[in-house]
């Protein structure tokens, strides 16, 4: 099997968190943006410096999550669309990062909340805007209550250039049949991001096969013991990925503790780039 091209290489602010540092978390009662936390410390970089930054470090598609974003304001996030077209770097993906649709009582309060940051991912140009389908257990009710609030998104956002898509994770998406269940009914009204690293157990490689034949992103979660890339494990990921279909994207996730952060995705992108898999 062919390498494959380092232009299908993106970076999600997961990532870098210790290089950003702080975080605005969500209250999901205001679409007000929360006071900055120094969750991960102070920071070595503003979100509005990292596109020429990631640029400098050879990447040129980024993944936002929504809390890196320090404010709402137009003039903010239209700071932040500069900086990424200066660096040309592509907004891939705005990661819309809570919110629980499938919720009996929350779930219309939480969708109103998914749809305003719906118009930030279109605010600054994103490709696409990535909402968690649900936390509740996939009974038939929960799945039909995503079913139905991601259509009315999917209705508010008629006419967009941003793409909305969903992932498998949480205990609504844990297993590939609840996915196929929920894109059929969907009927490409949404798509999938898929990510290597929600689901495990031993038949993890299967599930995943399963649904990456329908993914158009996917979050290449690698796993690090000691600091060395578990290249077992990730060469099966991309693998079964590529043998599903897969055409699109792979953004690196890196979260462990040692290497460093940028050490950590030039393993994980060198992998992938300079390997048959």
């Amino acid at each position: 099997m062919a390498q494959i091209a380092a232009d299908r290489i993106a970076v999600s602010t997961w990532s870098l968190h210790r290089l950003l540092g702080m975080t605005y978390p969500h209250d999901l009662t205001t679409n007000a943006i929360g006071p900055m936390q120094e969750t991960y410390g102070e920071g070595e970089e503003s979100l509005l410096g990292l596109p020429s930054v990631l640029a400098n470090h050879g990447y040129h598609r980024l993944e936002i999550v929504s809390f890196h974003l320090r404010s709402r304001d137009p003039i903010y996030l239209g700071e932040l669309r500069d900086q990424l077209k200066i660096a040309e770097v592509r907004l891939q993906t705005l990661l819309i990062d809570a919110g629980d649709i499938s919720h009996p009582q929350d779930g219309a309060r939480d969708q109103k909340w998914i749809a305003g940051w719906i118009e930030v991912a279109n605010e600054l140009g994103a490709e696409n805007a990535r909402i968690i389908a649900g936390k509740q257990k996939p009974t038939r009710d929960a799945l039909d209550r995503s079913v139905k609030a991601l259509t009315a998104l999917a209705d508010g956002n008629a006419g967009s250039p941003v793409r909305l898509v969903t992932e498998n994770w949480f205990d609504l998406l844990a297993e590939p049949a609840h996915v196929h269940f929920l894109l059929d009914k969907l009927d490409g009204r949404i798509g999938l991001l898929g990510d290597f690293g929600n689901w495990g157990g031993p038949n993890k490689y299967s599930d995943l096969k399963s649904i990456f034949g329908r993914a158009e992103l996917c979050h290449a979660k690698a796993n690090f013991i000691d600091g060395d890339l578990d290249e077992a494990d990730y060469g099966a990921c991309v693998r079964l990925a590529e043998e599903a279909g897969y055409t699109g994207p792979y953004t690196l996730i890196f979260d462990s503790d040692v290497p460093n952060e940028w050490h950590g995705l030039a393993t994980e992108r060198d992998f992938i780039t300079t390997r048959d898999v």
